[in-house]
């Protein structure tokens, strides 16, 4: 019996790791109403798609930011005799947070400009996919 509930133990928790895993990573577009770009022709469509996909790129290769980790305060002896002295820990953050927040609002850009497109019926649509399709 207690062999039993063990291995039902380690398989439940298998499974709960493998379901975080899969979530992470993910990054869900932003609602943009596809009626912000109802008066743009397919030229102007098509132009802004390009410069919208432009910006994912540059934004998917940002690297993160510097950030404070720590402020130290002391005294230190040197030439000049005792001072006091302040040191700032820096060091690379990894808080994606603000690209991911970017990254959502230009997919729903993009999304937007790809229904506007096809309402119009705008030939550079064609096979271009939005998220959930």
């Amino acid at each position: 019996m207690k062999t039993f509930t063990i291995a039902t133990l380690l398989a439940s928790a298998g499974m709960l790791g493998l379901s975080g895993c899969a979530s992470t990573g993910n990054i869900t577009p932003q609602y943009v109403p596809p009626s912000t770009y109802q008066s743009y022709d397919c030229q102007a469509l098509s132009q802004e798609y390009v410069r919208v996909n432009r910006y994912v790129d540059v934004t998917r290769n940002e690297q993160s930011t510097l950030s404070a980790s720590g402020v130290g305060v002391g005294v230190s002896a040197g030439r000049w005799g005792i001072s006091p002295n302040i040191s700032f820990g820096v060091g690379k953050s990894n808080n994606t947070k603000a690209r991911d927040a970017k990254l959502s609002r230009l997919y729903g850009e993009r999304d937007a400009i790809v229904q506007s497109a096809r309402i119009q019926r705008c030939s550079f649509a064609n096979g271009v996919k939005i998220y959930g399709e």
